[in-house]
């Protein structure tokens, strides 16, 4: 009993070790976030100010790179969602010579390191002969994006019972009735943990955005360039806070809904 104690809180020890190994450089970043001094990093800051805050969100560059991220996650979320949710259905219902294949390819684009994914995009862009744009960037982040949703989709289709589907039909509803009354509300949080899973990802996504993006600026390109530049560097730091509770909460959420539809799961079980 001694040593299962002794082991018990070398586990805590080493559990609390690797969480601050995580988290504590993000502390970091978010107070120098505040501090006073614009040129150098001194611990402990000599003073903490919301003057930095200010700055960031007075200067046009910042707001422009904020918002062209926002609405590039939102197409490549939009566009996951239709086409990860279509697949996931295609796959769970469908068994045919070559499935794993299938499914090997669907989950390649997030398997792939990004620069490989973002030489490809280039290159087929410059095949087709596509000027790099806002769209480009939509595709690009929509490969791996469409991933997560379907990930998450295919688990839920995979958990609903074949019963639900036949007995809407049996009682007269068409596919669209028996897919929006019975199907969808299946995969309601399945859908909305993938869709803030691929928000969060889209985000804050600099590998394939820098071979996707041609003169667009998102706001992490936009922090890559700062990063070289003396001046202003709490300004950074705040870009910096912004896109981690940007791309924190969503990830957050997502899995405060799987958490809680999977321990629904396992009481109904």
């Amino acid at each position: 009993m001694r040593s299962d104690g002794r082991a018990s809180r070398w586990l805590r020890l080493a559990a609390f070790g690797g969480l601050a190994f995580l988290h504590v450089p993000l502390l970091i970043i978010v107070l120098y976030a505040f501090t006073t001094e614009d040129k150098t990093y001194q611990f402990p800051p000599p003073g903490l100010t919301l003057h930095w805050f200010e700055v960031a969100w007075s200067r046009a560059d910042i707001r422009e790179a904020l918002w062209l991220s926002l609405q590039v996650a939102a197409s490549a979320t939009a566009a996951a969602l239709v086409l990860g949710t279509m697949a996931a259905a295609a796959m769970a219902r469908a068994r045919f010579f070559g499935r794993e294949a299938v499914t090997l390819a669907m989950i390649l684009p997030i398997a792939l390191p990004g620069i490989v994914t973002g030489i490809a995009l280039l290159s087929a862009i410059k095949l087709a002969e596509v000027e790099p744009s806002f769209w480009t960037i939509v595709t690009g982040h929509a490969t791996f994006c469409v991933v997560v949703v379907y990930n998450n989709a295919l688990a839920r289709f995979r958990r609903i019972p074949r019963s639900l589907i036949e007995a809407s039909m049996d009682l007269g509803a068409d596919g669209f009735q028996t897919f929006r009354y019975v199907v969808l509300p299946q995969l309601a949080t399945a859908l909305l943990a993938g869709g803030m899973l691929a928000f969060a990802l889209s985000f804050d996504e600099i590998i394939v955005t820098t071979f996707t993006a041609g003169h667009e600026r998102t706001l992490p390109i936009w922090f890559m360039n700062e990063l070289f530049r003396p001046r202003d560097r709490p300004v950074t730091n705040v870009v910096a806070v912004a896109v981690i509770l940007v791309t924190a909460v969503p990830i957050l959420l997502a899995y405060r809904a799987t958490r809680d539809d999977a321990d629904a799961g396992g009481r109904n079980g």
